[in-house]
Parts: C-alpha cells; structure tokens; sequence
C-alpha cells in the first residue's frame, strides 16, 4: 500500500518540523525552536511531548547558570520513524508521475 510508512504522528506541521530539524542538528534547545517556528510555549509543549511519548526525541535537561535549559534530540527509533514516512512520501509522490 501506498501509506505505508507513514506514521500518524508526522502528520502534524509542528512536528514534522521538528523531526526535519533534529534530523540535521544533534540537539536543539527549546527556545530555539521556539524561534523556528514562531508558535507558543504551549503549543510548542504539547507537540514535543508527543513526539517524546512516541519515543522519537528524547530530553535532556541542566542549567546553564541559574537557568534552566532543555535540549531535544531525535532517538534512533525516531530516526527510523522519520527516514521511513519520508521514504513512503517520496513512494506517494512517485506514483503520481
């Protein structure tokens, strides 16, 4: 079939988005995403927790001085996740040709 590969958790924009990125950059902190996507804390919350939950990023959290600082990262089964919707994208987009 045509959609397999294609995880349910991609199909939002935010969270598409924040695979794309972590999949070029090692870690990224929260503000920085923030900035890329100019969206609210909240919503910016709810999204990276979703993707956490399926285990496609993981957390570190430490301080820098006094400040808290939380910097994501894409896990090896998000990875996967990841490479496999893009590969059944790119299956979809090929059979329309």
């Amino acid at each position: 079939m045509l959609t397999d590969g294609l995880h349910k958790a991609f199909e939002r924009r935010i969270r598409l988005g924040i695979m794309s990125i972590l999949a070029v950059n090692d870690t990224l902190d929260f503000n920085a995403l923030k900035d890329y996507f100019d969206v609210t804390d909240g919503n910016l919350a709810s999204n990276l927790k979703a993707l956490e939950n399926e285990n496609f990023i993981g957390v570190k959290k430490s301080f820098i001085g006094k400040k808290p600082n939380t910097k994501y990262f894409m896990t090896k089964p998000g990875r996967k996740a990841f490479n496999d919707h893009l590969k059944a994208m790119e299956k979809l987009i090929q059979s329309q040709k």
